[in-house]
């Protein structure tokens, strides 16, 4: 009934007349504002923090410093909440000014005096590396960690994922030709149209009420647990509508700095909310990642081993960059059957913003550092790029890099993916035509898949309640952060009840007091975990209503069906019981009543993940794999380097479309910021470290009427253990792109291109070589 239709997402009328509600638009009189202050250094030990000329300000209650404050993050707690003795990246917070506005903690922020002593700075994974390389935490040793995470004291690396499949010695051995490939890029940021925001205020009684545009409310209540001890049963975590988060809204950084603030005057409520350039510094950022790729293979192209070393920048601490190093690890090879694996993945500290996953999680990043080598290896063998990639896909029965056996149900089909891509770009008529004497069309494809990394116990839970109309109400954990993922939830429940979806209603806002728990709403997992668990809630909510209606009608419950608003005999549906009449329980004419209100409850819990093998990386980091293939086609101009994207296609294997429109959005939309990213976003450090574009005027992502036509289909391989067969698709529109575009432009230019951004001006010294310099 709902499952397979273009159903108008939820929120949509609240979204498009301007009436939905973000975290920072819930204003109250008396609330406090929060103005951070920052540094202007990038490495620099902190001298002195003066804050007398800033409390003089009228309005300014407190001046929050870092001072006695636990060390915090997930993996491993070593970033200190506010700066304190020293500060390690451009942005750091130092201190926290709370006034009675916005103006006034501003004007007082701009007062505090902060004395550094400069330290030399590290600008790069391979800069840290080096020997005599100034240490960013000399006490790596010391830091609280949890059982998967291996840094490496006295260095620069604060995770090291190790992969080791096959005999990677034989491999190259077997192999005819051997290439190899380094990739770079910096970091960059999430640009999400809300910027980050948190409000929190503590009551009498020492419950914690926090507000937050974030992607993990119940991470929140528990990490307040474990750094500051207060009681989980006192942490209230209310989330509304999230204006864009990509990754960047997972970890949690405001909400720690509203609740300090907060303790500091006297539980009040304080309001911390980032400025645009804040946002893109002060706040964690898209990772960079510095890659070298070795490939082996036949003269024929077949893969016979991959040597592959990935540097992440980390940046300053180690957050949730370490989680996105692993991600990139144990997808090393991407969707290819290679028999002989070395892989280290490297999460290394540098002084520039700390990092944090961006939409594919580690997944776009090792995409172009493989799939421009596996296009070298094309041009290597003057072979076929399409050829290459179709004859060394992955399929059921091959093992991934961390020895996961392969089904058709956990695995998706991208030989299908490919084979489509194929008629689609008309890859055979041509791949590079010269148009006339300056410009040149090429095309240029990749391809990618991706597992999710994520927590073995990681679960999820729905609630559903019945009006007296009969319609139901969903209860879930998830975030909507504009995937249209609730929207999903209610086609799945009303699939299982066979009802109108316009007569089930989503509960948008997330209560963690109220709602039952979402692990967090990232890699792709809220369709999956949250539809098993609504799936689940729904029979429970069937079971009930059949228990009911069998009382009443004097049959077993057996014979009974629930659909339609009803509860009918399945072998005679005029005999039948309205749902409105035995939702809230059954009153027969004479008074007496059965039943009661019918609550449906349901759950599920990831199975069958492991833990990484330390030296191996065997283990299953997630259920399964979902994979795509991607083109670009472009028009290149020999002159002045300029180019232009004239087409983007996308071929995903969705397992099952459960909503064709939204995914066609979420498809379009992540190919989109996958462009973006390859060819204009980067921040650009100067030698200090500083960003010199924290500002929409001087970091441009892609404006709108610079898009290229979207050309998107889906493959439909089923998941067997997810509902209705749907895979995750959120994210696999952007792992393809940057690879692909550089595929093109490299074809287009007759140059190898690496870098990102691809800029006419990278484009531009790459032919002409290093004794050009910038312009």
């Amino acid at each position: 009934m709902a499952i397979g239709k273009s159903i108008i997402r939820k929120e949509a009328w609240d979204k498009v007349t301007g009436r939905a509600k973000y975290t920072n638009d819930f204003k109250e009189q008396g609330m406090l504002h929060a103005a951070l202050v920052t540094s202007p250094y990038a490495h620099a030990r902190i001298l002195s923090l003066d804050a007398r000329r800033a409390l003089a300000v009228h309005g300014v209650h407190a001046v929050v410093t870092g001072e006695g404050l636990p060390l915090t993050g997930e993996d491993m707690r070593d970033r200190p909440p506010i700066a304190v003795d020293k500060v390690r990246y451009y942005g750091e917070v130092v201190a926290v000014v709370v006034a009675d506005t916005l103006a006034q903690a501003e004007q007082a922020a701009r007062l505090v005096r902060v004395v550094y002593e400069p330290l030399p700075a590290v600008g790069s994974p391979r800069e840290a590396l080096k020997e005599g390389a100034p240490l960013l935490h000399e006490h790596l040793d010391r830091y609280e960690k949890n059982k998967t995470t291996h840094p490496e004291p006295g260095t620069n690396v604060a995770h090291r994922t190790k992969i080791r499949k096959g005999n990677i010695e034989q491999g190259f051995a077997e192999s005819d030709v051997i290439v190899e490939t380094s990739v770079s890029f910096a970091p960059s940021d999430h640009i999400a149209m809300e910027t980050r925001c948190a409000t929190a205020e503590i009551w009498p009684d020492g419950t914690i009420h926090i507000s937050a545009s974030s992607q993990s409310p119940f991470m929140i209540k528990k990490l307040l647990h474990t750094y500051f001890g207060e009681e989980t049963g006192k942490v209230i975590v209310h989330t509304p509508l999230v204006g864009g988060a990509y990754g960047g809204k997972a970890p949690v950084q405001l909400e720690l700095l509203a609740y300090l603030a907060s303790k500091a005057v006297g539980g009040r409520k304080v309001s911390v909310w980032n400025s645009r350039e804040h946002d893109m510094v002060t706040s964690p950022v898209h990772i960079g990642l510095e890659a070298t790729v070795k490939i082996g293979a036949t003269k024929e192209g077949l893969l016979k081993a991959m040597e592959i070393l990935f540097l992440f920048d980390g940046g300053a601490y180690s957050d949730k960059a370490i989680d996105v190093s692993r991600a990139a690890a144990v997808d090393c090879t991407g969707p290819y059957h290679v028999e002989n694996v070395f892989c280290d993945s490297l999460c290394v500290y540098t002084n520039r913003p700390y990092a944090t996953p961006f939409r594919s999680f580690g997944h776009c990043e090792q995409a172009f550092a493989v799939e421009r080598a596996i296009d070298e290896l094309a041009r290597t063998l003057q072979l076929d790029p399409w050829d290459v990639r179709r004859k060394n896909a992955i399929r059921p029965g091959h093992t991934t890099p961390t020895q996961v056996r392969l089904t058709k149900s956990n695995v998706g089909n991208i030989s299908a993916c490919l084979d489509r891509l194929r008629e689609l770009m008309r890859w055979d008529e041509w791949q590079r035509v010269e148009v006339d004497a300056y410009t040149v069309r090429a095309k240029g494809i990749s391809s990618g898949w991706k597992t999710s990394t994520i927590d073995t116990d990681a679960s999820s839970g729905v609630i559903l309640t019945f009006n007296s109309d009969g319609s139901v109400n969903v209860i879930s954990g998830v975030v909507e952060i504009g995937t249209g993922t609730k929207t999903v939830l209610a086609q799945i429940v009303a699939e299982r009840l066979k009802m109108d979806v316009d007569c089930v209603h989503v509960k948008m806002d997330i209560d963690t007091q109220t709602t039952p728990e979402h692990w967090k709403t990232v890699a792709s997992r809220g369709t999956f975990m949250a539809g098993r668990a609504a799936l689940a809630a729904a029979d429970d909510a069937i079971r009930q209503l059949k228990d009911i209606a069998a009382c009443v009608l004097r049959a077993s419950p057996d014979d009974l069906e629930v659909g339609f608003g009803r509860v009918f005999l399945r072998d005679d549906p005029a005999i039948f019981l309205p749902i409105k009449d035995i939702a809230y329980g059954y009153k027969f004419p004479n008074g007496n009543a059965i039943g009661g209100q019918v609550i449906g409850r349901g759950h599920y819990i990831l199975r069958h993940l492991t833990p990484l093998d330390p030296e191996t990386g065997a283990g299953k980091p997630g259920p399964e794999w979902g994979v795509c293939a991607e083109g670009v086609e472009i028009e290149f101009n020999r002159r002045d380097y300029t180019y232009r994207i004239v087409k983007a296609y996308a071929v995903i294997d969705a397992g099952k479309v459960l909503n064709p429109k939204a995914a066609l959005g979420q498809a379009m939309g992540a190919m989109s910021m996958g462009l973006s990213f390859a060819s204009r976003e980067g921040f650009l450090f100067d030698n200090e470290q500083r960003v010199l574009n924290p500002q929409l005027r001087t970091y441009r992502p892609i404006r709108f009427g610079e898009h290229p036509e979207y050309i998107v289909e889906f493959v439909e391989t089923p998941q067997i253990d997810a509902p209705y067969g749907a895979r995750g698709i959120g994210e696999h529109g952007l792992i393809g792109m940057p690879a692909a575009l550089a595929n093109a432009l490299s074809l287009a230019a007759g140059v190898p291109l690496n870098e990102l951004p691809l800029v006419p001006e990278l484009i531009w010294r790459t032919q002409k070589g290093d004794s050009y310099g910038s312009v």
